[in-house]
């Protein structure tokens, strides 16, 4: 596509259609944007994939006309991906101090990434990338310095509200302040890009002061050991539970690398002060139970988390027993439901009391991102010309959207990864579509998500697999037995097991004996008939369409 440099663009390169992978770029005089680079994680149709990344290509192609990278907030779907690409893109990374902070642990950790660029912004503090003057202007929400973004140009203003909500009495930092966004609406906001994640959830999104007083109500209900999973960025959440755990006897103990990572950026910056130090992980076991709240990482049914470990009898220290609670503060993610009930299963077994926010009257969970009321709110205060919503699935970009034309809003706009939306001159609206997609981690490499080795997983997910080895002479003779391996189809170990790779032994000499003396000297001819009639085979006999593969050796 040819960009008009007199044009302002904004492209969601990621987070437009899902949960995570938030990466989203502005094009103006030929210069842009980025703004946040998150992950996201990957569910069963990504075999042996636990995270995803956006693909940064569109800005790797352009970097040298981009003036720098954003990041909103510590969230990992907003902060995840940046160690993970910041190679491919290599610009200046701007971020409120706590953000940075986090930012330094994640960037050195990795040899590569060490001479990345971070600059701190305080809030309400304003930088120059020309031809974009940002604003970092304060926003309440579950992770401390979270800031929303006024983007000024001579082509209009965009408020691009990354997570945000309007807790009146939040437990770390101040409510968020009406005045800025009043002001900015009075100079005029061409568009607002926001925040869908509650569009269709009435009302507002909650105070963490009530989840304090709510879990210090629940903590008076349990006598024996306290669990209590979250994520673990959310370190307004942490305090509501050090606080609730202070006002019934007990102390706490943080399990699991990132709360401990999240923590000590916290105490960083000067966050927690009023927080008592936390009980190491190998005193846990000598605190009597109804004097101690462990704190672990899990809450979305990781298999690698502290909580799964723990539930499933993996972890090496502690292990849950009858009279213990576990509770989920925190909403699982969409697409993350079955992992979650596999821990709770798990839990169950030992007849520990497993507590979610559905569970109890109690309030135990509110959400960091605005309800309806709070979205209605916001764009009062914008008076907007232009919605585009971001930041969440279909249904509730659709459900934001339609919430702005009933606020009077003119222009509301639901765009899919990639679409190239034009914000002026004339009405804001989708001209074209780049290409853009998913990356997926593997322990050692960073691969394409449609790429043939996850395809393939995915099929053998379903399908199985059926290996061949042929060992033929010059003429095409077998100069010694067939070899043949199933995997996923049965149990080869069995007396029916055997059979049934016996009987593919048996097909395979049939398929060679309808053979001539030509095909039979023709590697590639035996190969593919033996593949196809294998598999042929196999359907017949269990309806099943295996992945089948021949390996020939001649000698």
């Amino acid at each position: 596509m040819n960009f008009k440099k007199e044009e302002l663009y904004f492209i969601p390169l990621g987070g437009a259609e899902q949960f995570g992978v938030n990466l989203n770029v502005y094009g103006y005089q030929g210069k842009w944007l980025a703004i946040d680079c998150g992950l996201g994680f990957a569910d069963e149709h990504f075999p042996g994939i636990d995270i995803l990344l956006p693909d940064p290509k569109f800005i790797e192609d352009r970097r040298k006309d981009l003036v720098g990278m954003i990041i909103t907030h510590a969230h990992e779907d907003h902060i995840g991906a940046v160690a993970h690409l910041w190679t491919r893109f290599r610009c200046p990374l701007y971020a409120t101090p706590f953000t940075a902070a986090i930012l330094r642990m994640k960037l050195g950790e990795r040899k590569e990434c060490r001479d990345a660029e971070i600059i701190e912004v305080s809030p309400n503090k304003t930088i120059n990338l020309k031809p974009f003057k940002v604003t970092f202007t304060p926003v309440s929400h579950s992770v401390p310095e979270t800031a929303a973004l006024f983007i000024e140009t001579d082509a209009g203003n965009i408020l691009h509200s990354g997570d945000w909500n309007l807790d009146p009495q939040p437990t770390i930092g101040a409510p968020t302040d009406p005045e800025p966004f009043k002001k900015f609406g009075e100079k005029g906001v061409l568009a607002y890009i926001g925040d869908s994640t509650n569009a269709e959830v009435e009302g507002t999104s909650g105070s963490e002061t009530d989840v304090e007083k709510g879990l210090s109500a629940l903590f008076k209900e349990c006598e024996g050991r306290i669990a209590i999973t979250m994520f673990a960025s959310n370190i307004g959440r942490l305090k509501s539970i050090c606080l609730a755990a202070n006002e019934n006897g007990r102390q706490v103990a943080l399990m699991g690398r990132s709360l401990h990572r999240m923590t000590a950026a916290a105490r960083e910056c000067g966050y927690l002060k009023d927080v008592l130090q936390f009980v190491s992980d190998e005193d846990v076991g000598y605190l009597p139970d109804d004097k101690v709240v462990m704190v672990l990482t899990g809450s979305q049914g990781e298999a690698r988390a502290q909580l799964a470990r723990i539930a499933r009898g993996d972890h090496q220290e502690i292990s849950f027993k009858r009279g213990d609670t576990v509770i989920f503060s925190a909403r699982p993610i969409p697409g993350n439901e079955r992992e979650i009930i596999a821990v709770k299963n798990n839990l169950a077994a030992t007849k520990v009391r497993v507590i979610s926010p559905r569970d109890t009257k109690h309030c135990i969970h509110v959400s960091g991102h605005p309800a309806r009321d709070e979205i209605t709110q916001m764009f009062q205060w914008l008076k907007p010309q232009c919605v585009v919503a971001v930041h969440g699935e279909r249904s509730m970009l659709e459900a934001h959207a339609a919430l702005a034309l009933d606020c009077q809003v003119p222009t509301a706009i639901v765009p899919n990864n990639g679409s190239v939306i034009r914000l002026s001159p004339g009405t804001p609206q989708i001209i074209d579509h780049v290409e853009t997609g998913i990356l997926a981690v593997e322990p050692g490499r960073i691969i394409d998500a449609n790429h043939q080795a996850i395809v393939q997983r995915r099929k053998l997910q379903y399908s199985g697999a059926v290996h061949a080895t042929l060992v033929m002479n010059a003429r095409g003779d077998l100069v010694s037995d067939a070899q043949v391996s199933t995997v996923g189809l049965v149990d080869p170990d069995d007396k029916d097991g055997q059979k049934f790779e016996d009987d593919i032994l048996d097909e395979i000499e049939d398929i060679l004996a309808d053979m001539t003396r030509e095909e039979l000297r023709d590697d590639n001819f035996v190969m593919e008939e033996m593949r196809i009639g294998i598999r042929r085979f196999v359907q017949h006999k269990l309806s099943i369409k295996p992945k089948t593969s021949v390996h020939l050796v001649r000698v």
